[in-house]
């Protein structure tokens, strides 16, 4: 076997990187430990390292037992994929290309955005939510030089129609 094709085996495929990233974020936003969404799928912590890496792909029947434990469709691991290329949106060939502070996978590294997210879905009241929403969403405008769209208030993370 030739250097290139083992350099090329042991990286990661960016489509399992970017599932294994969204696994990651919806397990942290529900505040499972790796751990213990590993011992609800009867499988190692260890495994569940591998997934959110992308170092081990997730099988169609793990995926969709992933899916219910984490209580998300089997679409939600899909959605930051560009259906024509199938390349993650925030994954580029362009490492050199300075990283755009919206970027959902540069946001999952840092612990503050868990931790607003793991707040966030404490909040059970769906009338307090909005007004947290809507007060970030004010936040980040006032410091973006680019705002939001107004008319997408209507649309709320989180709010399930309570």
């Amino acid at each position: 076997m030739s250097d290139f094709r083992t350099a090329e085996a042991a990286k990661p495929d960016p489509i399992d990187l970017s599932i294994g990233s969204r696994l990651r974020l919806r397990r942290l936003s529900l505040g499972l430990s790796q751990n213990t969404l590993a011992q609800s799928l009867g499988i190692t912590f260890q495994q569940i390292q591998k997934y959110e890496r992308g170092s081990n792909r997730i099988v169609a029947s793990r995926l969709f037992h992933l899916a219910r434990v984490l209580q998300v469709p089997v679409q939600y691991f899909f959605q930051d994929l560009v259906a024509q290329d199938h390349l993650p949106i925030a994954a580029s060939d362009h490492r050199d290309a300075p990283s755009s502070p919206d970027s959902v996978p540069d946001l999952l590294t840092q612990r503050d955005t868990i931790r607003l997210i793991q707040a966030y879905n404490r909040i059970e009241d769906a009338g307090v939510r909005r007004q947290v929403y809507a007060l970030v969403k004010t936040l980040g405008n006032m410091a973006s030089p680019n705002p939001v769209n107004p008319n997408s208030a209507n649309s709320i993370p989180g709010d399930h129609g309570s």
